[in-house]
């Protein structure tokens, strides 16, 4: 923690603290320091605060840093601008709600990476090196030159050199599951995909009327001769499979099934949809199955999920030039173009290596809070200890549905395994994802609550009613 000292100046007292080369970034450290010296009362909620121009002064740093520092102490409520007055320490924010999010799926924040200043320096790289006119107009779909190519680049670590022609754009991998059922697939006709899938597909498919039918898997993935049977029986348009730290039950299908569905879907001739977010999490993960089938598999991988949230980016690589341009079509029927400033951001943060240092940060963050979870739950933890979440499945005593009410009850959001039944037995479990809670403190409060939460029983729990 910084150490303070006090120094007077007129009829101000000045708090200051002491940088450190080795501790991060200086804006952090002064903004923990005004937040360190609020808890001790060596600060007071109300007084006042240097100016940004004495601050630098007394520090011997630039205004940019001091102004920055301001700034991410405003964020975390920590100073108040009262006009002329000056710049004053808050008053602690009352938090009117405690809900800790363990229900969305989205990297966690990697420590030691300034991601503000990523951003900045990217969208500065992207201005100085664009037209700033192509940034705001129209783009047809699929992305520039340069985009896709940075798409090769992103999918080199699965497939190796790649014709980037071969790559299209995407605003999200959402977009880009939407477009394919309306370009591979009829209304009326089935998709086939696992018991437990991605909620995504399932809104899709229910919006486009096609039918999902679920076939049997077991703890491999789907199975071989079973996707067989179902493609003889129902002749389906497209076959779904998130084969990689599968959503939600974190299984990571091994290269032979890879290889046997695979073999399937050229027997059967039927086209497969390998949603592959989490690749590029996995530690040494299997070849996608689209190595093993490329004329039968399409491949989709998000920075979403490996990256941030916001960066709405996702890249197919769909061989076949007829379907890309069907694909294209239809992605034009409700999402025109990836926004050019996004692309243009990752773009840039592929080309310049940004992204691998990011998504490196985002892994060891990813790793550290999969350790924590296992800990934390003990024998109820089934991890791959990689990945944005971990799949639970409950004692006999609880019911996914009537966990989830007890747990949002305790202030915890978690998903029960309802959002992903596709059909099939039902399973009794829940997902619980690891990233989208920024602090790690909280995060483990969390946790806690959960296992503490997990071991009693229904009748053990109740709610106040008012």
């Amino acid at each position: 923690m910084s150490q303070l000292k006090t120094i007077q100046d007129e009829h101000l007292t000045i708090w200051m603290p002491r940088l450190a080369g080795n501790k991060g970034p200086r804006f952090l450290q002064i903004a923990d320091a005004l937040q360190a010296a609020l808890a001790v009362g060596s600060v007071k909620p109300g007084d006042r605060l240097p100016t940004q121009r004495q601050l630098a002064a007394q520090l011997d740093v630039d205004l940019t840093t001091i102004t920055r520092a301001y700034d991410e102490a405003r964020r975390r409520n920590l100073l108040e601008g009262r006009g002329a007055r000056g710049t004053y320490a808050a008053a602690p924010k009352v938090e009117l709600t405690a809900i800790l999010d363990l229900s969305m799926n989205t990297p966690p924040p990697p420590d030691g990476v300034d991601f503000d200043d990523m951003l900045k320096q990217g969208l500065s790289q992207v201005l100085m090196r664009s037209d700033n006119e192509l940034l705001m107009t129209y783009h047809l779909g699929g992305g520039s030159d340069s985009d896709r190519k940075a798409g090769a680049t992103w999918l080199a670590p699965m497939f190796g050199d790649l014709d980037a022609r071969q790559v299209v754009v995407c605003p999200g991998a959402q977009a880009a599951i939407a477009a394919l059922i309306l370009a591979l697939t009829e209304p009326g006709e089935v998709i086939l995909t696992e018991p437990i899938s991605y909620p995504g597909l399932r809104t899709a498919a229910t919006q486009f009327g096609r039918h999902l039918i679920a076939v049997e898997a077991d703890k491999h993935g789907m199975l071989p001769q079973m996707l067989e049977e179902a493609c003889r029986r129902h002749k389906p348009g497209l076959v779904y499979l998130n084969p990689t730290l599968h959503n939600p039950t974190a299984i990571t299908m091994p290269e032979h099934r890879r290889k046997e569905l695979a073999s399937v879907a050229q027997r059967c001739n039927v086209r497969i949809v390998e949603d592959d977010p989490y690749w590029l999490l996995a530690e040494a993960p299997p070849p996608p199955i689209a190595t093993f089938a490329p004329e039968q598999v399409v491949y989709i991988s998000t920075l979403s999920k490996c990256l941030t949230p916001g960066l709405r980016v996702a890249f197919v690589l769909l061989r076949d030039p007829f379907e890309r341009e069907r694909f294209l079509v239809a992605l034009r029927s409700f999402a025109l173009m990836v926004a050019p400033l996004t692309a243009a951001l990752a773009t840039q943060w592929i080309l310049d290596g940004s992204a691998d240092g990011l998504m490196e940060g985002v892994r060891k963050e990813a790793r550290l809070r999969h350790r924590m979870a296992r800990d934390i739950l003990a024998g109820r933890y089934s991890g791959a200890e990689d990945g944005l979440h971990v799949w639970i499945e409950l004692p006999a005593y609880w019911n996914s549905s009537q966990l989830a009410h007890a747990a949002a009850s305790s202030g915890i959001a978690v998903t029960p395994a309802e959002a992903f039944a596709t059909g099939g037995a039902s399973v009794n479990a829940i997902r619980i994802s690891l990233g989208s809670i920024k602090d790690r403190g909280r995060l483990q409060a969390g946790l806690q609550r959960l296992s503490h939460l997990l071991a009693r029983r229904p009748e053990s729990f109740s709610a106040a009613v008012v």
